[in-house]
């Protein structure tokens, strides 16, 4: 499920361009949480309140660049639809155990480490769409089992950042499975608009020529992301 492609270098202009995401995609990474007057409303929420936690699980993964870079690395030379869905459908599997498990469990962990995980995950996707597991190790993974166990990596990110806004247990079963189908259907629009993106460019003779530097870009985004999340968690306490 791979292209051909022609080995590339990253040319002034592309180089900028990486540069400006790279930069960008640092200053949303920390934004990526709930907080402001979301993390007061369901602070304040007393009773199922499934709605608004719909939306909010929705604006979750809209708003998640963690989530999505690994998404788009995990369909990025996937053509068929069968394909698509079996994949998004294992990594929403991983994810929804461990949103809900974590949280009703009461299971805690660093949210710091959990979204360098995330980061790794970023970086293990891309690298993999480059040939690098291959070339490294010998052998390809399954990525459905890669996509299932990173998808429980993610699903606890999103429940470490439920646990701190330390939800209210009356109501919090409906509130918290309202908020995973929010969830996925911020995940559903999402992909829609990037599958749609992405097929225009699939038709395009770029895609070829700069398949490549996408992942390569995706990679340095996910080491910016696991890098701030390393540094947050050993240096947060100085």
């Amino acid at each position: 499920m791979r292209v051909t492609r022609e080995p590339i270098g990253l040319k002034p202009p592309l180089a900028a361009l990486i540069g400006l995401a790279v930069a960008g995609f640092a200053t949303a990474a920390f934004a990526h949480a709930i907080g402001g007057k979301d993390a007061a409303f369901v602070a304040a929420t007393v009773g199922p309140d499934p709605v608004p936690f719909l939306y909010l699980g929705a604006k979750h993964m809209v708003t998640g660049y963690d989530h999505l870079l690994f998404l788009v690395g995990v369909i990025f030379f996937l053509y068929r639809f069968k394909h698509i869905a079996l994949y998004v459908t294992m990594f929403s599997l991983g994810h929804s155990i461990t949103l809900l498990a974590g949280v009703l469990m009461d299971v805690r962990v660093s949210s710091e480490l959990v979204d360098a995980v995330i980061g790794f995950s970023v970086i293990y996707k891309a690298f993999d769409n480059l040939g690098g597991m291959k070339t490294v190790t010998g052998f390809q993974p399954d990525n459905r089992f890669v996509v299932l166990g990173f998808g429980l990596v993610h699903g606890f990110g999103l429940a470490t950042k439920l646990q701190k806004l330390h939800l209210n247990e009356n109501g919090l079963i409906a509130n918290l499975l309202s908020f995973n189908v929010g969830v996925e259907i911020g995940q559903i629009i999402a992909l829609s608009v990037i599958l749609l993106a992405m097929t225009f460019w699939r038709r395009t003779r770029l895609f070829g020529k700069t398949a490549v530097a996408a992942n390569v870009l995706i990679m340095v985004a996910g080491s910016v992301f696991m890098t701030q999340q390393l540094a947050a968690y050993f240096l947060g306490g100085l």
